[in-house]
């Protein structure tokens, strides 16, 4: 179990399902949790779903922690950091799941020399399935990026990468899901257009893809050979996957990526 106090400033769904995965996993009891909110409906649920207390003052969330989670959406951002400035020194470690909020922002205006860790999480950490990555800033030690893995890990995996590359893992993990669910439509889709039914024809299409995904997790093999396997001589996987290339599945997969990146550093320009 860890022995820190961890605080989350924002109550929502992200900060719900990361308190959640740590509590399920017993990294922490309820008593080391807390967050603010200025939603009483996101308190409410939050303290419900963890048991953990909950306050609308964000510097009371401060005060208590040892970890300090910024787990608001980035146009309020500022404000929050604004309202921090200057109550967050090195003895705390900052984490902030804010989208397209570079680490240097977020330490110039708390206005210390602060330990920083900004971490890219995305919508499957509800279900503990998450695929996230973080990178360390300001003066984040060797022991705070483990503490950061670990906290990332309750909730699916985690890497540490260079803060260069978040943008990347932005447009691959962050937007995946959506591009994910797009394919698992499509899949359901020629379902239905072979006739079956819309209800087994989507579960089917998520079955699939749940299995496929473990595979190669579990595995390590490359996601080349596994499908190999799959596809023997003039049989109707080949016939598939002749389709597929005809359609330029492979290339719109890369293109959406590569779009979703580009978006996220336009994003951060702009903040």
């Amino acid at each position: 179990m860890l022995s820190v106090r961890i605080g989350f400033v924002g109550a929502g769904q992200m900060a719900t399902a990361l308190a959640q995965g740590l509590v399920k996993a017993e990294h922490v009891g309820e008593g080391q949790l807390m967050a603010s909110d200025p939603s009483e409906e996101a308190r409410q649920r939050f303290a419900r779903t963890t048991g953990a207390k909950t306050t609308s003052e964000n510097l009371e969330v401060v005060e208590h922690s040892d970890v300090v989670v910024l787990a608001v959406k980035p146009q309020q951002m500022p404000d929050v950091l604004a309202q921090l400035r200057g109550k967050i020194g090195t003895a705390r470690l900052v984490l902030s799941i804010a989208a397209g909020v570079r680490s240097a922002t977020i330490a110039q205006s708390l206005g210390t020399a602060a330990r920083l860790a900004r971490v890219m999480p995305n919508t499957p950490c509800l279900v503990g399935h998450g695929a996230c990555a973080y990178c360390l800033a300001g003066t984040a030690t060797a022991s705070d990026g483990q503490l950061v893995g670990q906290i990332l890990g309750s909730v699916g995996i985690a890497y540490q990468v260079e803060e260069k590359l978040m943008d990347a893992v932005t447009g691959l993990s962050g937007s995946g899901p959506a591009f994910a669910y797009i394919i698992m439509e499509a899949l359901s889709d020629g379902g239905v257009r072979m006739g079956l039914p819309r209800q087994i024809a989507t579960k089917l299409a998520a079955q699939t893809l749940l299995g496929a995904a473990s595979m190669v997790l579990s595995s390590g093999e490359h996601p080349a050979v596994l499908k190999d396997r799959v596809a023997s001589p003039g049989g109707t996987t080949i016939a598939g996957l002749q389709a597929m290339e005809s359609g330029g599945v492979r290339a719109a997969m890369i293109a959406a990526v590569e779009a979703a990146t580009r978006r996220s550093v336009e994003l951060a320009a702009g903040s």
